[in-house]
């Protein structure tokens, strides 16, 4: 089986690791419900960590850069179940039910959901269609399984509603502080544009105001820099950093290094 498996391509998928753990950073664009069946999960953004284990649900705010860490545990494998909450079906859900949000969500980016026996109920009715994918689940099914979550969502805690149905574009939010919290994600330019409320001319001319230089060139420097600090202060690997700083290889993090400081990683160790 293929990992993780689109049970709904773009919906639903199911992420199943038997032995070994695994680290995935990218872009969440997304309002996504993460049911975690076994193993432990854990998602870490410049705001936030949270962990959970076998039996929670996690619901995770739409345009953020996190990292996520799938762990089996002894004795378990890991499953977790994953609903994109794509925003054509939940302004279709608000229209039907007459939601009307006037104002920006300003709460907590991703909120675990408290279990009860409406939740634990869907929970249980989900992980059938997602371990047998050859059945073929029609899309119509699936949509229909994501629309029943979303309202259970706001049946168990009303108070989520804001955060569902926020259709608001980003607000224009401060370049510095959020570039410096999350220059070590490996994303193009445009992304960082769209999360800081931007177009990309408007980010780019904001951008040379605040730091001095094109973006590329900042992201460059401030990761092979940062990357000096842990090789040079913590003692870390350069094969342990890289990724996290947001090269792509391990050959492309050396060469950089070595062109920009004269020498290679492994040498300043």
């Amino acid at each position: 089986m293929t990992n993780p498996t689109e049970i709904i391509p773009g919906v639903i998928f199911y992420s199943y690791l038997s032995t070994m753990r695994k680290d995935k950073v990218g872009f969440l664009m997304h309002n996504t419900l993460v049911l975690q069946v076994s193993g432990h999960f854990t998602l870490e953004t410049a705001s936030q960590k949270i962990s959970m284990n076998g039996g929670q649900m996690l619901l995770i705010g739409k345009n953020q850069l996190g990292q996520i860490t799938k762990t089996p545990l002894p004795g378990e494998n890991y499953e977790t179940i994953v609903i994109s909450l794509q925003e054509d079906l939940l302004r279709k859900i608000a229209l039907e039910e007459q939601i009307d949000i006037q104002q920006k969500y300003t709460g907590p980016p991703n909120i675990l959901i408290p279990g009860n026996d409406f939740l634990q109920g869907y929970f249980q009715s989900v992980i059938p269609y997602v371990r047998n994918p050859a059945e073929k689940l029609t899309t119509a099914m699936g949509i229909l399984k994501v629309s029943e979550g979303v309202k259970l969502l706001m049946h168990t805690m009303p108070e989520l509603k804001d955060f569902l149905f926020d259709f608001s574009e980003p607000y224009k939010i401060d370049l510095e502080k959020f570039m410096l919290s999350n220059f070590h994600f490996n994303l193009p330019v445009e992304k960082f544009a769209q999360l800081t409320g931007r177009s990309l001319a408007g980010f780019k001319r904001d951008f040379h105001k605040v730091f001095g230089m094109a973006p590329r060139h900042w992201l460059q420097e401030k990761r092979l820099t940062e990357a000096r600090h842990l090789i040079e202060k913590r003692n870390k690997k350069p094969s342990a950093i890289y990724l996290d700083l947001g090269f792509e290889s391990l050959s492309h993090f050396s060469h950089s290094f070595k062109k920009k400081f004269g020498k290679a990683p492994s040498e300043c160790l």
